[in-house]
């Protein structure tokens, strides 16, 4: 008996809806992870009872989100390539763009913290040469 179009078509669509789910659990639980391992760097930070510095904390926060609004996004787009309405490709777009925009942000950002710990950490080391 030969497979007909409806039941491969139907069997990709389970397929890639699994898949969707599994990309899905998997971006949640960057966010997850990026929470706890923050968390934890936190508390170490307020027992030492070191500066109230948590520019390194936030960037371990930043870029889990920004990875796991990356596998979101995927997430959304394969959940909408198997069966496009109209109506989930415009929810797509709009998820996209604030995804994406929210995304350039949170880089932007994490690579001014970057860049200003760069440029406090080049004199500390400069008055120490001296």
């Amino acid at each position: 008996m030969t497979p007909t179009p409806d039941s491969i078509e139907g069997g990709i669509i389970v397929v890639v809806r699994w898949v969707k789910l599994g990309v899905e659990i998997f971006g949640a639980g960057l966010v997850t992870l990026g929470v706890c391992v923050a968390i934890v760097q936190l508390i170490r930070k307020l027992v030492a009872r070191k500066s109230a510095e948590f520019t390194a904390t936030r960037l371990i926060l930043a870029r889990h989100l920004a990875l796991a609004l990356e596998f979101e996004l995927g997430a959304d787009i394969l959940g909408t390539a198997v069966s496009p309405s109209w109506d989930q490709i415009g929810k797509l777009g709009a998820v996209a763009v604030i995804r994406t925009g929210l995304n350039f942000f949170l880089s932007m950002e994490m690579k001014g913290e970057v860049e200003k710990g760069e440029a406090a950490v080049a004199p500390e080391s400069k008055q120490g040469n001296l």
